[in-house]
């Protein structure tokens, strides 16, 4: 990571203060924890790579409910689901058709690539905020939030004001993907804060266990510190300030792998015990070295203000964006693998954490297309944003956390008569309707 001149004393500082902080035996531990995880990865990597998509949890909306606690516990190891009939497909179909419309009335709605658009900078078209308000939407979204836990149940305080059983509603866009090569924007990353899983104490804290060297111990769905976590301290546009318990989209279309759909890591315990450590490690030997996959040809080293992955953007810094390169016992290559195919109404979520990306090529015959609708718990600091992000919808602009502009087009939504249900209404801030 190459720093702006006045973040790069900052983050020197940052990984001695991280060390110091963990106390005098941080170096022993971690070094330790370091090598049983690239060991680790090595296992889990065979067996990524031998079932591909099949590795990928899949569930019908209708049974969530159901689902044994062994179940559960490997839809939060993998950190990945798709759950099949949320919707109807012939809504969801309809839903795309209507986006298309949309479209096609407005040709200079803002999008890329800029000569054949296809992903939409548009949050309040009538599809999208229908499609957040569906009740099996919301419904899907509190069975998600409920995978996270109270880590601390005797921190009373810390819970007020939160309610995983309440989802509100996270305004985004949608990609309508046509057939071809060359989607080379979205390559394997993680979302939702940047340096700041390192650098804000409370977002920090989420990774304690890892930073004790007690990485096994580390629980991805401990609630208590992700209230807290900040997860913009640059504010950078696109950047999100809210806690997504899942990001996730809803299909509009057949895709399956090969055209053009998400890819993910399916080890979230794995990804973050790696890319948390890896700042706090050097190679001794070069790249391409056969050895460089080796835990002995690597150093403990907390004198430079690298943090692999992580990069200047916009005053502020955008990834972890993992490579071969800068974190090479991840073994993207063989380890990303593409979700299951999906019908018109399924939807698919990943956890905040998952190092995801989307296929360069697309070698199918139809649109991909999806609506991206992550699942928001009720808390605090998500209500505060619901409240800004309310008049954004009322006004006709970009909600908060994206580029400031306008969304005043023909046939634009902005009108609660256009939510499907009252906790629709209550997800967007607009009060809770008296009926459905």
């Amino acid at each position: 990571m190459s720093t702006p001149n006045n973040h790069t004393n900052t983050l020197s500082e940052l990984k001695r203060e991280i060390a110091s902080s963990y106390g005098s035996e941080f170096q022993t531990y971690i070094t330790k924890a370091w090598s049983e995880i690239i060991h680790e990865l090595s296992q889990v990597t065979e067996s990524i790579s031998s079932k591909g998509s099949e590795y990928i949890p899949q569930v019908n909306f209708s049974e969530l409910s159901s689902l044994s606690p062994g179940r559960l516990d490997e839809i939060r190891r993998i950190g990945t689901v798709v759950i099949k009939d949320v919707v109807d497909d012939k809504e969801a179909r309809a839903w795309q058709e209507s986006l298309k419309e949309f479209i096609k009335a407005n040709p200079d709605v803002p999008g890329f690539p800029a000569n054949n658009k296809q992903f939409f900078e548009l949050y309040w078209t009538k599809p999208q905020v229908e499609a957040r308000s569906h009740p099996n939407v919301l419904a899907a979204s509190t069975w998600l939030n409920n995978l996270y836990r109270n880590s601390s149940p005797s921190s009373e305080k810390t819970m007020e004001g939160v309610d995983l059983s309440t989802p509100l509603t996270y305004a985004d866009r949608f990609r309508i993907r046509h057939p071809g090569g060359g989607w080379a924007s979205f390559p394997p990353h993680v979302d939702g804060g940047s340096i700041e899983r390192w650098q804000d104490s409370a977002f920090r804290s989420c990774f304690n266990d890892i930073l004790s060297g007690n990485w096994r111990k580390h629980d991805p769905y401990a609630l208590n510190s992700r209230l807290d976590a900040r997860s913009s301290l640059y504010h950078r546009a696109n950047q999100a300030s809210v806690f997504r318990t899942f990001q996730g989209w809803l299909a509009m279309s057949e895709t399956a792998p090969t055209e053009g759909t998400l890819k993910v890591f399916p080890d979230v315990l794995l990804s973050n015990a790696y890319i948390i450590l890896r700042p706090f490690f050097r190679p001794l030997v070069s790249l391409d070295s056969a050895g460089i996959l080796d835990p002995k040809n690597w150093s403990y080293d907390i004198s430079s203000a690298n943090f692999p992955g992580i990069y200047p953007k916009d005053g502020g810094f955008a990834g972890p964006w993992p490579t071969l390169e800068s974190h090479p016992h991840l073994m993207l290559d063989k380890t990303m693998i593409s979700v299951p195919k999906v019908m018109p109404g399924d939807t698919v979520f990943w956890h905040c954490d998952v190092v995801h990306s989307v296929e360069v090529d697309h070698t199918g015959q139809e649109d991909s297309a999806v609506m991206y609708i992550p699942a928001v718990p009720t808390t605090p600091m998500n209500k505060a944003y619901v409240e800004k992000q309310k008049e954004c919808f009322l006004k006709s602009i970009n909600p908060p956390d994206f580029p400031k502009g306008s969304q005043a087009f023909y046939g634009i939504s902005r009108t609660v008569e256009d939510l499907l249900s009252a906790a629709g209404v209550h997800a967007m801030g607009l009060g809770v309707a008296s009926s459905e």
